[in-house]
């Protein structure tokens, strides 16, 4: 980034992006303001301090991935469509690599574990509902959708880790692409 006003999502981006690479010990006020080349004084005129920081970061990281994604999907009316335009968005293309395993790590710190039990629970209970429209009981479409919340943990731990395995998805990507249709049609079949 070029020398100039940093925002204060400009400082939330680069403390995901941060905490994506190296966990919670990564978001330290000195490096984030040499990544964005500013002074970090910067810093102090968005936030109290590092723990305000962290909080900003994972809030907006819940309204992204989990509020506006559900406020997005609600324009669509047919439930089978909710559920896999939200899995492609949830398995396709990541905003910030690597970031939902890396919060997952840290579910024990004291920032880290409201935020994250909050979208999971708010998650799952989306899923929960779209299921249930598609025809499965409650307790059933409970189940399911925690099967399908596994399935979403599982695909971006396995990105992280052996990108072999996951392959890329991308326009390019036509492996990628093909794992990815077959993922969420395992998980739109509902029986």
């Amino acid at each position: 980034m070029t020398r100039g006003r940093v925002t204060r999502e400009d400082w939330t981006m680069v403390a995901l992006r941060a905490l994506a690479r190296g966990g919670v010990a990564a978001v330290s006020v000195d490096a984030l303001a040499g990544e964005l080349d500013i002074t970090r004084g910067s810093f102090y005129w968005h936030f109290k301090d590092r723990e305000a920081l962290l909080v900003a970061a994972v809030e907006l990281w819940e309204q992204r991935t989990t509020a506006d994604l559900i406020a997005r999907l609600a324009a669509l009316a047919d439930p089978e469509e909710k559920l896999r335009e939200g899995l492609r968005t949830a398995l396709g293309p990541e905003v910030v690599a690597g970031l939902e395993p890396a919060l997952v790590a840290h579910a024990d710190h004291p920032v880290i574990a409201p935020v994250l039990t909050r979208v999971i629970e708010r998650r799952v209970a989306y899923l929960a509902e779209l299921y249930v429209e598609l025809g499965l009981t409650p307790a059933v479409a409970r189940r399911q959708a925690v099967v399908a919340y596994a399935a979403y943990l599982g695909w971006a731990e396995l990105r992280r880790v052996a990108t072999g395995v996951v392959p890329e998805v991308s326009a390019e990507g036509q492996r990628g692409r093909a794992a990815l249709k077959h993922l969420i049609d395992q998980l739109t079949t509902v029986r």
